[in-house]
């Protein structure tokens, strides 16, 4: 580990993006911001080009894995963390419309500087819209399941690996640069000097959120089982401070399996097959922090909060493209990119400020995601005592 060249974290990457397009963007002429709105145009026309290949590289992979494994424990799974993730968005969702009106956030965009228009546009349009992604991973990963398509499958997965890469190697590398320009753009024009002050908040705001999802999912698991949920909890905190270290519910992974077996609440057949499972399809925590977010940008860039019709069907499919979003480097905000834009209609500058606002504190919605993983799989024990389901040894989940 020691000889393995690490480097900076992305939020590192970010702040410090975010930091220097800051102090450029107070000093910089009009002529050189030219040049910043030029290249910020075109690297979001590079991401905006991945977003489908983004969709469909996750989403397809993942249902064929689950789909091999297509059990009645599993498909209880799967229902559980898409209950738990859409709940707490809308807690959240709700949230944001009691709390964004009151924060700072300055109504009034007088006094700021034009942003000079772009040198020259290089469009690079997407293979295929959105919308389409999903409804094409969805059929064709369902479809591998029913045919038992071993070739499709593998392809899908090499597919997966490639898009992966995609995303590793051009996708993470320009997010820093592409933050950067935004920011700069905000700061010359002023935005972000009235604006900031509302993000800190958001922060604060959305943490609380995370402490009252996880409260709620114990509660409820502990009074579904008839089990201690303080007896699964109390071991779960190595797990959560590995997972704001490591912002990654797979690299968490083995400390969230010791933390499990360690509680007498759980059925050990039910953590070996339910904690991996959960790290790879439960997001409450990120997800409710993107949608609180979201608010947020959308009420600072556009004057206004999504309309509740539109929140509600961003919530029910952001459920969706979370059980592919722990592959995704970036989490939900870039597996769920498609429905920012295509859902809430935001542009290049909105993803850009989600993408940054949310990285930077994606370390403690991943840990509310993996500390969550030990209440669902609570859940999963009370089911399986319920219905007679009869202990037995089970392979972990291979991730």
């Amino acid at each position: 580990m020691a000889t393995e060249k690490k480097g900076m974290s992305l939020p590192l990457k970010l702040l410090i993006g975010i930091a220097v397009g800051i102090v450029l963007g107070l000093f910089l002429p009009e002529k050189v911001m030219t040049i910043v709105v030029t290249l910020k145009y075109v690297l979001n026309q590079l991401i905006m080009f991945c977003v489908p290949l983004i969709v469909i590289g996750f989403i397809a992979p993942s249902i064929t894995k689950m789909g091999s494994n297509a059990t009645r424990m599993l498909m209880v799974a799967i229902i559980v963390a898409y209950v738990s993730t859409v709940l707490a968005t809308l807690m959240s969702m709700v949230a944001g419309y009691v709390l964004v009106p009151f924060l700072p956030i300055a109504s009034s965009m007088e006094g700021l500087k034009e942003l000079p228009g772009v040198a020259f546009q290089l469009d690079i349009p997407q293979i295929m819209p959105v919308m389409s992604a999903l409804v094409f991973s969805v059929l064709i990963g369902l479809a591998a399941v029913w045919t038992k398509a071993g070739t499709i499958t593998a392809v899908l997965q090499e597919f997966q690996n490639i898009v992966l890469s995609v995303v590793k190697k051009v996708v993470i590398p320009i997010l820093p640069f592409f933050i950067a320009l935004t920011f700069c753009g905000l700061s010359y024009d002023g935005t972000i000097t009235k604006q900031f002050p509302a993000f800190l908040l958001a922060i604060v705001i959305v943490m609380a959120g995370h402490y009252i999802w996880m409260a709620v999912l114990y509660g409820f698991a502990g009074v579904y089982s008839g089990r201690s949920a303080i007896e699964v909890v109390k071991y779960y905190g190595p797990a959560y401070l590995t997972a704001v270290g490591t912002m990654s519910s797979a690299a968490t992974l083995a400390v969230a399996l010791d933390c499990a077996r360690k509680s007498k609440s759980l059925r050990s057949d039910m953590v070996e097959f339910g904690v991996p499972l959960f790290a790879n399809i439960h997001l409450c925590g990120s997800a409710l922090t993107e949608t609180f977010f979201i608010m947020i940008v959308s009420k600072v860039l556009y004057g206004q909060l999504p309309s509740v019709g539109n929140m509600i069907l961003f919530i029910l499919l952001l459920g969706i493209f979370a059980i592919g979003a722990p592959g995704v480097p970036g989490g939900t905000v870039m597996a769920s990119l498609g429905l920012i834009t295509g859902v809430l209609g935001f542009d290049g500058d909105g993803t850009a400020l989600m993408l940054a606002i949310f990285a930077l504190q994606d370390s403690f919605g991943t840990a509310c995601n993996v500390t969550g993983d030990g209440a669902l799989t609570l859940i999963l024990t009370g089911y399986a005592e319920k219905h007679g389901i009869k202990e037995q040894a089970i392979k972990a989940v291979d991730l």
